[in-house]
């Protein structure tokens, strides 16, 4: 039944060549045929809404899947139906065409899509650019040079207005203003923070996702210093440093097995959060050690295959899905129509390179042995990384979206992220199952009829190279500052959190652990069990669930007085499995003057290799507790001292 179950659309790949990903970039081009209008001009993958224009949501299909489709062209590939796209470009900007895409407006969606529209002149302009009539380049020029004078958003946005015009400018047209591209990249040079990191903004902003890597600003850059290195090799040469620096700490986010840690929004993109790996090849930039060709390679190729394989990223069709692991419109956000996902395209940039280049002609390699069993913490974006016990995970404090964005506080205020366990979000705003608050501390003032969750987090920092310390403040009258521990050498699968809590009000406090598959052997339910069976595990002071995906617990190492439940969440929370169990710690507590200390410890193991569940003998570490640092508890200590 599993390979009746556990099936995509695809032919059998084993993803290791410059073919390979050739042949699987057409598996995802040709089921767009059948969903592309008469004139080419636009693809129509589905009826769900977005905040911008149907039309807009339109030229998203159309344009994300040009990021693959001009490496492939550029890289002395063919495709079949590359005439779609040629007939898309005529008939997309003839404003007499009833395929138009419309001009442009100030913070237009449209704008968007000209990155991927302006990349591929630049790197196939002989397949894609040449073929077209004079009337029909001009039609081009002028829509995208439309976009010079409109406002844009003051974030990586700007990027796409730079490739809009370098596309014109490798075209050698008129309508390329070089003077406002030169604004903007100087504009964009200030997000710049240090140590190859970029915020997603101005000055004030702290939101360092996968924007400020593959998504936008680094691809982006590198791609810019490929492009542009004739006419700006000063900065080019900057951009090539900083993504040196960066990638340092960009591989910490990756698993031994493919998977990137999920974290922050628009992860409907999928495999498009390996991109950089591939932008680094294409930027021809010298690798710093311990990373080398063969370990890029496999960096880059473990994720596309292990989203290769991820049946529910896909329709029956072959066309992708809104979601993550499966179709899930509870993780998306109001600009993702049934397009939005092909930005997963940056990933195919190695197809421009010869299969001459270092990075096809070196053998893959696996995760650099350095850097496994590792705790490293990354100051920019307040992250303590830890894949000691074989657990990729983040500790985080201090990131927030800079505006309203669906489920923020899941996105970027939970407490810690998992390659293998990934997060939740909300499905509903009633009920603790509904919340899906995994690695968050839930607070309720209304007997748990709702639940607030860490979303503004104050006073961030990294105290001592440690841990990470900051502040909530969820009513005006309470106050959580939270200390989060890293694992140990000594209990590698534990990390340690400690709250304290002042609260002018009586509440109920849920503290969970890491999400986990829900589901026994036979498909069942999760039941209680003992030992290392699958199972759940309940009991004051500590809760665990056990099954094929791992193992995952917490514990009250404090007063040892609050209530332990393997809590079954509602359905769809989980970016990873649509049915999941959490470890939960809950309490009472009341109103008051004291400071109320929360110690917790919470333990993790993901399965690997192809086994189901945790290695066995992880019930003797469950068993070997953490210990509060010294100098946190000496804190609590001096606290209750003077009382």
């Amino acid at each position: 039944m599993d390979a009746f179950l556990h099936r995509t659309p695809f032919s059998p790949n084993p993803l290791q060549s410059k073919d390979d990903l050739a042949k699987f970039l057409k598996e995802l081009l040709d089921p767009l045929a059948a969903h592309t209008s008469p004139g080419g001009a636009r693809i129509h993958l589905g009826h769900t809404g977005t905040h911008f224009d149907d039309v807009a949501a339109q030229l998203e299909g159309f344009s994300r899947p040009i990021w693959g489709l001009s490496a492939l062209l550029g890289g002395g590939g063919e495709y079949e139906g590359t005439k779609r796209w040629v007939n898309g470009f005529t008939n997309g900007t003839d404003p007499q065409s009833e395929e138009f895409w419309g001009n442009m407006r100030d913070r237009d969606q449209r704008m968007v899509e000209c990155s991927a529209i302006g990349f591929s002149i630049a790197v196939a302009k002989e397949q894609l650019w040449d073929p077209l009539s004079p009337e029909a380049k001009a039609n081009l020029e002028n829509w995208l040079g439309g976009m010079n004078d409109k406002e844009m958003p003051n974030t990586n946005w700007l990027w796409f207005r730079v490739f809009a015009n370098l596309g014109l400018s490798k075209a050698g047209s008129p309508r390329a203003d070089t003077k406002r591209m030169k604004a903007d990249l100087d504009h964009l040079d200030t997000f710049y923070i240090g140590g190859g990191w970029s915020r997603d903004g101005p000055e004030g902003v702290i939101q360092l996702d996968y924007y400020s890597s593959s998504f936008a600003i680094q691809f982006a850059q590198l791609a810019y210093s490929k492009l542009a290195q004739d006419d700006d090799p000063e900065r080019c040469e900057e951009y090539r440093n900083r993504a040196r620096a960066f990638a340092l700490d960009f591989v910490h986010y990756f698993d031994e097995e493919g998977r990137a840690i999920p974290f922050g929004r628009s992860l409907t993109y999928r495999f498009a959060m390996s991109s950089f790996w591939g932008a680094l090849a294409f930027a021809d930039v010298e690798l710093p050690a311990p990373l080398t060709w063969g370990v890029v390679k496999g960096l880059q190729l473990r994720n596309i295959r292990y989203w290769a394989n991820q049946p529910g990223a896909y329709g029956p069709d072959g066309t992708l899905t809104i979601g993550f692991c499966y179709p899930n419109h509870n993780i998306t956000e109001s600009y993702n129509s049934s397009g939005s996902p092909y930005w997963c395209c940056k990933s195919f940039v190695t197809l421009a390179l010869p299969e001459t280049h270092p990075f096809w002609t070196s053998p893959e390699e696996p995760y650099p042995v350095e850097l496994r069993e590792t705790v490293k913490v990354l100051q920019n974006p307040l992250h303590i990384m830890s894949n000691l016990g074989g657990h990729t995970f983040l500790l985080s404090s201090g990131q927030q979206c800079s505006y309203p964005v669906k489920q923020s506080a899941a996105k970027y205020g939970k407490l810690a992220y998992s390659s293998a366990f990934g997060y939740s979000v909300p499905v509903g705003n009633l009920t603790l199952e509904e919340l899906g608050g995994d690695n968050t501390l839930a607070l309720s003032d209304d007997a748990g009829e709702t639940w607030k969750c860490r979303r503004a987090t104050k006073e961030a920092r990294i105290e001592g190279g440690k841990w990470l310390r900051s502040m909530w403040y969820p009513w005006n009258d309470v106050e959580v500052e939270t200390w989060l521990v890293p694992p140990q050498k000594e209990t590698p699968l534990w990390h340690i959190r400690v709250h304290r809590i002042k609260t002018g009000r009586a509440l109920l406090s849920a503290e969970g652990g890491f999400a986990i598959h829900g589901q026994r052997a036979d498909s069942r339910a999760l039941e209680p069990s003992t030992g290392e069976a699958f199972g759940t595990h309940e009991q004051v002071g500590e809760g665990r669930a056990a099954s094929k995906a791992g193992v995952s617990g917490i514990v009250d190492i404090g007063s040892g007085q609050r209530r332990g439940i393997a809590l079954r969440t509602d359905a769809n929370t989980n970016l990873i499995v649509p049915r999941a169990v959490l470890p939960t710690l809950m309490h009472e507590h009341s109103a008051g003057d004291k400071s109320i200390w929360l110690m917790t410890a919470v333990f993790a193991e993901p399965s690997s290799g192809g086994r189901e569940g945790a290695k066995p003998g992880w019930i003797t570490q469950w068993n070997e507790r953490p210990k509060v640092p010294q100098g946190i508890s000496a804190l609590v200590l001096k606290e209750y001292t003077r009382r």
